[in-house]
């Protein structure tokens, strides 16, 4: 029988119940976004956060510095789209010396990193994930009811130009809509110093029409790049530390990632959880309860107290998500409010 962790005296490990060790943390640090994303939120009608609702930088430097204590070692930061947060550059400062953290991340949209991205790198950042779903301009339109697919060109050729690496871009495919760009995004991948990385369809946005059917497969996104590429996958990385299966072509030239939530889920490894923008614990994506840090942090908790319920909240962490089973209950936040 495992012993609940804050029952042992070993080395800081942050473990559940079924024996994963969660060193990941993702931190949303804004539920606001300015696109709509189809998969991800509604075109209309969502209602943003006050201010007063987010952690302040220093309520999100302390929680951090809280989990670095108990293990986790990485970081990464998301939204909503997380450059509207003002001066974010200001919270890496914070976040980049604390001990025990060794790695901070950034998903992000890409329409900010032209003016924002010097400011991060000098900051700490090192690691840029950009979301881009098409290329093409009328259907990245399409897809995220924005006309910004130029800027965020500009934004990732100044990440490019700044020599951050490695810049990985997250491709959303769903059947009939984007599914005929796979071979330009593997042509992409081995021509640029781009990872492409596909995430298949998730059931998490409100007015998404989510299906079964209009999931990629990661199988049969493989298999369509070898056939157009005319090159082998080679795994690099399967069921590593990180959601994406690692695979590289034949030659040498190129890198892809497939992140199969939906088809091969990955929870029995799975080395994460996250912090909402309004303060609450999730313990996974697609989880129905939450633990409030915010209350305990604004509250007057200890350092102590704060360590005992997120050491309490880990411990039970889900098996995993439900997608395709009977059971399959969707949050009642979207993405944005979650954070990606």
């Amino acid at each position: 029988m495992i012993t609940p962790p804050h029952h042992t005296t070993a080395a800081p490990v942050l473990s559940d119940s079924f024996g994963r060790v969660i060193n990941n943390l993702r931190i949303s640090v804004t539920d606001r976004c300015n696109f709509r994303c189809r998969y991800c939120m509604p075109e209309e009608g969502m209602v943003w956060m006050e201010k007063s609702e987010l952690l302040s930088f220093e309520e999100i430097t302390r929680v951090t510095r809280l989990f670095a204590e108990l293990g986790v070692t990485r970081i990464r930061l998301t939204g909503g789209e997380p450059l509207m947060r003002k001066d974010l550059h200001l919270l890496v400062e914070k976040l980049s010396p604390l001990p025990g953290i060794r790695d901070i991340a950034m998903t992000t949209n890409g329409f900010f990193l032209a003016e924002q991205a010097r400011l991060l790198y000098k900051a700490g950042l090192r690691r840029i994930n950009v979301s881009l779903d098409s290329l093409d301009p009328v259907k990245f339109n399409l897809m995220t009811r924005r006309d910004y697919y130029g800027k965020v060109w500009e934004g990732l050729h100044a990440v490019e130009a700044l020599g951050i690496r490695p810049i990985k871009l997250n491709a959303v495919l769903i059947r009939g809509v984007n599914d005929d760009e796979i071979g330009a995004f593997a042509y992409l991948a081995r021509t640029k110093p781009y990872i492409i990385r596909f995430i298949e369809f998730m059931p998490i946005g409100l007015g998404d029409g989510w299906t079964n059917e209009k999931v990629m497969t990661s199988k049969e996104i493989l298999e369509t790049i070898e056939h157009e590429t005319g090159k082998k996958l080679v795994p690099v990385e399967r069921r590593g530390d990180q959601p994406a299966d690692r695979f590289t072509f034949e030659d040498g030239l190129g890198e892809i990632g497939f992140i199969s939530s939906v088809s091969e889920p990955f929870c029995d490894q799975c080395n994460r959880v996250r912090i909402t923008s309004d303060g609450k614990l999730r313990t996974c994506l697609f989880s129905l309860g939450e633990t409030d840090l915010k209350q305990l942090v604004r509250g007057g908790a200890t350092d102590g107290e704060i360590k005992l319920a997120i050491k309490d909240a880990v411990w039970k962490k889900e098996p995993g998500h439900l997608i395709n089973q009977p059971s399959f209950t969707r949050p009642e936040r979207t993405m944005s409010q979650i954070g990606g």
